[in-house]
């Protein structure tokens, strides 16, 4: 589904720009003409001749999978999605459509596969089920739904792996909630474009949406704002609407999308973001703050002067939190935000500046850091590590925290320099909350610029890095704020096509992406996005 006022006229393609030839990739053969994949494919090269699918569909599968039914569930719905044919296991040592084969190999990448499409027909051959299940991504844009039978499919050899370990999308569910079947449909399009990392933010200001069962009025107080600001505050709007907002999820419902996100192969990664964000929470519970309070959940956007203080207490509370957000995701990686804290109620607390002297700390920044190593130590010795944003390093991060870099680039440059594993988040290149063009007509935004071709030119490897730096980064993520993004067509017209953008970036070899290849590629998604009734924005004329 596109929502017509809020999409541009769409750039014209010929009718075989659903199947893109890609010479680079492909032998000197006049039947090459390559299937317009996103992410393109570390390498691929046409064969002549095409695979016939019979009147019913074999599937054979071999090896010791983690999950055989998973794997086998998904390779029967892509078959029937393209051919509308019966599908059944292949009869022992006969033929097979369709062949998965999982063989170990304990030097390859786990995420790697190869797809070899011949007369004979498919066959997936990967060292993980997590392989298997992205050579059946692929496949899946392929055998694309109501594929035609009698035209099969163009033989083909791809061999493929990612070129980053961690491939995310945030979302925030504190400023503006989802729904579980929402969140559901995300992960599913996540795993369609091989992202493997699903970062939920699910606390700040303006709301309060996991369920923490030793701290009630998280739930009855923190999750709701009696109102909301209209409009962009930074613009000079101070209105609210009136209207009470809010809502939580039970640990049972973030239980059911982690187990969700698992069976796409996709990690969950909580955000209780510290020791700023925090004013639901004090809202609810104001003897964890400096000053006495009362506080109100925040019903406008922006930065508050309120943090936690840094008492026993706060600890305590923190803990808690912690203790029960690590039973509900099991995620190696914690993140713990540390970003955008004021220090203006520190300076003025006797508490804070007392642990200053104490510590022998330089200043409030300094404490920040002395607050977050805390917080960390509790974090590792529940067998987990944190992240935070790039602000950690301000305050002298622990070597082991992983370090989320959004203001730039130099806060990883940096972060890698002192011994840090790091994720890129620039604010440059994946915002994605940024407005996708200046032409009137675009959904209410955050006043920043980030077109199609912005994503696509991000680069997660600055230049000057030894190798050992280099290999501490880790990969990058698009960021999805959602002040402004209220819906579920919302989140998708944001997304959709940038998030094409970013998976290309985070998969495919640096030397194989070309720009106007991509253009050429995006179409064939649209026309899927559009079978599942997914909200896009699209391209701009060229």
């Amino acid at each position: 589904m596109r929502l017509d006022r809020r999409t541009l006229p769409t750039f014209l393609f010929t009718a075989c720009c659903a199947a893109v030839s890609l010479s680079v990739f492909a032998r000197d053969t006049p039947t090459a003409t390559a299937p317009a994949i996103i992410p393109l494919p570390a390498s691929m090269e046409m064969d002549a001749g095409r695979f016939h699918p019979g009147k019913t569909l074999h599937i054979a599968i071999s090896g010791k999978l983690a999950d055989r039914s998973a794997i086998a569930t998904l390779a029967n719905d892509v078959l029937r999605e393209a051919w509308h044919r019966p599908v059944a296991a292949a009869p022992t040592q006969g033929h097979a459509d369709l062949r998965l084969v999982l063989a170990a190999d304990a030097g390859a990448n786990r995420e790697s596969y190869t797809l070899r499409i011949t007369r004979d027909g498919i066959v997936i051959r990967a060292p993980s089920d997590t392989g298997l299940f992205y050579g059946l991504q692929t496949l899946r844009q392929i055998a694309t739904p109501g594929s035609s039978a009698s035209a099969g499919l163009p033989a083909l050899h791809i061999a493929d792996q990612p070129r980053f370990g961690y491939r995310g999308l945030m979302l925030d569910s504190a400023r503006h909630m989802q729904s579980i079947p929402a969140i559901k449909q995300q992960l599913d399009l996540m795993a369609r474009y091989k992202f493997n990392t699903f970062h939920w933010h699910l606390t700040d200001d303006q709301g309060w949406r996991i369920e923490i069962k030793r701290y009630p009025k998280l739930a009855s107080i923190s999750s709701m704002r009696k109102e909301t600001v209209i409009g962009n505050p930074d613009n000079g709007a101070t209105a609210r609407d009136g209207i009470p907002y809010g809502g939580y999820y039970t640990q049972a419902q973030a239980r059911e999308i982690v187990a969700y996100a698992k069976a796409r192969h996709i990690t969950v990664i909580p955000e209780i973001d510290m020791p700023g964000h925090m004013v639901a929470a004090l809202a609810a519970y104001p003897e964890l703050a400096c000053t006495p309070g009362p506080f109100d959940v925040y019903t406008t956007w922006g930065v508050s002067d309120d943090v936690l203080c840094p008492s026993p207490q706060t600890f305590a509370f923190v803990e808690g939190v912690l203790t029960e957000v690590m039973a509900v995701f099991p995620s190696r990686y914690v993140h713990v935000g540390g970003d955008e804290a004021p220090t203006t109620r520190w300076k003025q607390s006797a508490l804070a500046q007392d642990i200053i002297r104490r510590e022998g700390l330089k200043d409030e920044h300094a404490l920040q850091g002395w607050f977050l190593r805390r917080v960390e130590g509790f974090v590792r010795a529940h067998g987990r590590t944190i992240i935070g944003w790039d602000e950690i390093l301000e305050g002298g991060a622990s070597p082991t925290a992983t370090v989320m870099s959004w203001r730039g680039m130099q806060g990883g440059i940096d972060a890698v320099r002192l011994g840090h594993d790091v994720i890129m988040a620039p604010t440059s290149h994946v915002y994605l909350d940024y407005c996708q063009s200046k032409t009137p007509g675009e959904p209410l935004c955050i006043d920043n610029f980030l077109p199609l071709r912005t994503v696509y030119d991000f680069e997660p490897v600055p230049d000057g890095l030894t190798a050992p730096q280099v290999a501490r980064i880790l990969g990058g993520q698009g960021n999805l704020w959602t002040e402004f993004v209220k819906t579920q067509q919302d989140v998708q017209y944001m997304l959709f096509p940038r998030s094409f953008a970013l998976a290309e970036v985070l998969w495919s070899p640096k030397q194989a992406r070309d720009w106007n290849g991509f253009l050429l590629r995006v179409p064939a998604q649209f026309a899927e996005l559009d079978r599942l009734h997914v909200n896009y924005r699209r391209l701009d004329p060229q």
